[in-house]
């Protein structure tokens, strides 16, 4: 096993940047394995746009990977988008962990930007196809129903010679697209026994493509707190998760002290997860440090002596 384990963020909980600079100091510093932001371009919260984050990661940071989570193709430009994840992969020398979806229909993007949703999947499709050319070609040709090419390049290219394709989505599109496209997949709101069902579905899907996805490029993502269940700081966040997914928090949040949370790693390590990415909750930027000091006091040290480093060498 090769488990890692990342942090991410959606909402900008901090009083300015230099709070923001703490936590992410605090996360290099700590053996954070990367972090993570959400895309939400329209929002009345504080959140900070994706790909700009990932260029002041770059420049802030010497070990921490980082990546996107996920960036919803079919609202950004394609050959911009792999301009971008080219020049900050090699401002940052090879640490951007680029991660690509299709978008919630829930989002307010699409009403606010007047983008048909029904045209989400090609676009996404699409851009996919394209970004990945041109990391790898010197001069390419298009024509597809939304993005059409002629003779487009980019330079420099990626440092990371198969620059990673992480993929998000559990619908079947999601599964046939991280089969096709994907170097590896991202779950969402998905508890673990979903995931599991998931991460199958797409290596079934790649053996039929003729293609396979390294074991260790199966991620999962959920949020923690070190505290009680009564503790009113989570009675918004459980319920917006009950809203949206349907499903019952309790099964999803990690609540309580570092033995729940490494129980709920191995919950998901079992059904085939080996990368993390872990949500403080929080109410503000002080509240999101704290807990992050005590997941890397408390959890990290752990996950490295259950699943040690010497070991996923030796593999």
């Amino acid at each position: 096993m090769t488990v890692a384990i990342g942090l991410g963020l959606m909402e900008f909980p901090f009083a300015g940047a230099g709070d923001y600079w703490r936590w992410v100091d605090l996360c290099e510093a700590g053996g954070v394995d990367s972090l993570w932001q959400t895309d939400r371009l329209v929002s009345r919260q504080p959140i900070l746009e994706c790909m700009a984050v990932m260029a002041a990661l770059a420049g802030r940071t010497r070990r921490l990977r980082f990546g996107m989570n996920v960036v919803s193709l079919a609202l950004r430009d394609p050959v911009l988008l792999a301009k971008q994840c080219a020049t900050i992969d090699v401002l940052s020398e090879g640490r951007l962990l680029p991660g690509f979806g299709i978008g919630s229909p829930l989002g307010p993007e699409w009403e606010a930007l007047d983008i048909d949703t029904k045209t989400r999947g090609r676009r996404t499709d699409e851009s996919l196809q394209i970004i990945a050319r041109l990391w790898r070609e010197d001069s390419v040709d298009f024509e597809g129903r939304h993005y059409r090419l002629k003779s487009a390049s980019i330079s420099p290219k990626p440092v990371q010679p198969d620059l990673p394709m992480w993929i998000g989505g559990s619908s079947d599109a999601a599964i046939r697209r991280t089969a096709r496209y994907g170097t590896g997949w991202q779950s969402g709101a998905e508890q673990p026994d979903a995931v599991g069902k998931v991460i199958a579905a797409i290596k079934k899907a790649a053996a039929e493509a003729g293609r396979t996805i390294d074991e260790d490029h199966y991620g999962a993502a959920f949020p923690f707190y070190f505290g009680s269940p009564g503790d009113g700081v989570l009675s918004a966040a459980m319920a917006a998760y009950q809203k949206r997914t349907g499903r019952d928090p309790s099964g999803y949040f990690a609540i309580g002290d570092e033995k729940v949370i490494l129980d709920r790693v191995s919950e998901y390590v079992a059904v085939g997860v080996e990368k993390f990415i872990l949500r403080p909750v929080g109410p503000d930027g002080d509240a999101i440090i704290a807990q992050t000091r005590k997941l890397i006091e408390k959890v990290l040290p752990q996950v490295e002596a259950r699943w040690p480093k010497k070991a996923k060498a030796a593999a």
